[in-house]
């Protein structure tokens, strides 16, 4: 890597560009905070959303600088195979056509929302916690990624930290401002900046390496292997992808992706369509990630190698484009961070706060408390940052998180029996089993390590370098937690009729035009229920009977 140079080694050029941005966004925001009228608009925004801002929210949301950080990072170490550190959720976008009408029929402000009427207050504050436990997690694997990127595109003249701490404090402003609605807006801006992020290295990197052509006669032939015979095989791929189908629910912000648009189309298409320009982005950061190979010997820190190549190639094509590369870093950053800790301080401020510890405050009140809950969500997630050995290490431990309650959204969605209980003992012992097959550190201290003590023990195919392959783990805490919800569901207390019979019947009640805002799980006045239509009329269970709209957009995708 050449030294650095001009401003922390950043050009003059390059730093006009970035300024161009923050002057830009910094007006946007304010515009947005102007729109904050109450908790849900501050939450959620205001559900007035069309298809192209819905798609550009959920490519955003979804789509962060990190993720690009980590797949060139394992295609740097395993060879094309990386590409499924984010296509893992290929398999799982189709279902996303299906889900989405779910969200917005629930007609909430948070997921926590479901879990409480589902389940009882109790299983709200549960899934409260969990989920403010997957934003921080979030957080910080952004902030990782990014910082990694920040120090690798300025020659190191800015180290991680102080990057780490510049862009924490531009995208907490930011967020805590306007709140949904700033960031939705900025998830449009970022979602055409991520685009140019993810192309604009893999022209000049091809071209470097002599094409494709090149790239095959300059590494080894394994490392083009889409699906790996060791560590990422298809059983992998299957594994991950399943956890991730399962997990994706639960994760706060997408609730906001699938009910923030006007109607249920909205929502769908948004959705899906934002998530498969991801999927095509993710051929580029793989790509990208194969050239890093051929360029660079043995690097100490494959995380560096997307924001090395930056700095490599970009000031070669012209001036102004390090600045332009960065901008979008910053947006993809903003966007998806402040998303993140809108969701989180919602999630304690509606379902912990208001519900639990003070109710019948002003509105003002609740935004307040909300701001301050965004405070605390981000400090945390900043220390976390600085404890993740890797990007890639945060991000295997987002998908675990993620599945935990993934088992009791599903099972009240389906299973009229599933209870309060079940799902409270399906997630301990999810969570148990999880931490029980994991190495665990405090302070750089291991306190317990699974592999040390009882990998020798265990069956060829469940490991992988002498561990336990990460599939197998998803495996023992799925089946686990799965067998305990349904066991304990079917000896306590089952949810009164009267409550699940209108949580099913607001579930298969559409959208109407100009639906007014009321509570979760209600219909406006003078809206009629729709008739119960179930694919297989089977007892204790509500098997919806898919729609045409719903089955033309699943088969298409």
């Amino acid at each position: 890597m050449d030294e650095p140079t001009g401003v922390l080694g950043i050009r003059i050029a390059d730093w006009a560009v970035i300024l161009i941005y923050l002057i830009g966004i910094t007006i946007i925001g304010v515009w947005a905070a102007k729109k904050v009228k109450d908790a849900a608009s501050y939450f959620i925004g205001d559900r007035k959303f069309g298809n192209w801002m819905m798609i550009f929210f959920s490519f955003g949301a979804g789509t962060h600088s990190d993720q690009a950080v980590s797949v060139a990072s394992k295609t740097y170490t395993s060879g094309a195979s990386g590409i499924w550190y984010q296509w893992i959720w290929l398999l799982a976008t189709p279902f996303y056509w299906l889900i989405a009408p779910i969200f917005r029929r629930m007609r909430a402000v948070t997921t926590a929302d479901y879990f409480q009427m589902r389940y009882g207050s109790t299983v709200g504050v549960l899934y409260a916690f969990a989920g403010m436990m997957q934003l921080v997690i979030g957080i910080a694997v952004i902030l990782k990624g990014s910082g990694a990127m920040i120090a690798a595109v300025s020659g190191n003249a800015i180290p991680q930290v102080p990057a780490i701490i510049a862009m924490t404090v531009l995208f907490v402003v930011y967020g805590m401002a306007g709140g949904m609605s700033a960031a939705i807006i900025t998830n449009f801006i970022q979602g055409l900046l991520t685009i140019v992020l993810s192309f604009m290295l893999l022209p000049a990197a091809l071209n470097l390496v002599g094409g494709m052509a090149g790239l095959r006669e300059s590494i080894n032939p394994d490392m083009l292997e889409i699906v790996a015979a060791k560590e990422i095989t298809f059983f992998y791929i299957l594994m991950v992808a399943f956890n991730g189908l399962i997990g994706w629910p639960t994760q706060p912000h997408s609730m906001a992706n699938c009910a923030a648009g006007r109607s249920e189309i909205e929502g769908r298409v948004g959705v899906t369509g934002g998530n498969f320009i991801k999927r095509i982005c993710t051929v580029a950061w793989m790509l990208t990630g194969l050239c890093a190979i051929a360029m660079y010997a043995n690097l100490d820190e494959p995380d560096k190698a997307y924001g090395m190549m930056a700095h490599d190639l970009l000031p070669g094509i012209g001036p102004g484009l390090i600045g332009l590369f960065i901008a979008s870093m910053l947006a993809s950053v903003m966007s998806s961070c402040d998303s993140f800790m809108v969701a989180s301080s919602g999630l304690f401020t509606e379902n912990i706060y208001r519900a639990v510890l003070v109710r019948n405050k002003s509105e003002d009140h609740y935004v307040l408390i909300g701001r301050i809950a965004s405070m605390l969500v981000v400090v945390l997630g900043v220390v976390l940052a600085f404890e993740f050995e890797s990007v890639l290490t945060g991000l295997e431990t987002f998908w675990k998180i993620s599945a935990m309650m993934g088992l009791a959204f599903w099972a009240g969605l389906f299973w009229r029996r599933a209870t309060a209980g079940g799902a409270w003992a399906g997630t301990i012992v999810s969570f148990l089993f999880l931490m029980f097959t994991s190495e665990l550190k405090l302070g750089g201290t291991v306190i317990w390590n699974f592999n040390a003590r009882f990998a020798e023990h265990l069956p060829a195919f469940m490991l992988f370098e002498e561990k336990l392959h990460l599939p197998w783990q998803m495996v023992i805490y799925l089946a686990a937690g799965f067998v305990t919800l349904v066991v304990v569901s079917l000896f306590t207390r089952k949810r009164d009729k009267a409550i699940l019979d209108k949580i099913f019947t607001s579930l298969r009640t559409p959208i109407g035009k100009d639906e007014p805002e009321c509570g979760p799980f209600t219909l406006p006045p003078g809206v009629e229920p729709a008739p119960r239509k179930v694919l297989i009329d089977i007892p204790g269970f509500e098997l919806p009977r898919p729609s045409l709209v719903g089955m033309a957009g699943f088969i298409g995708s």
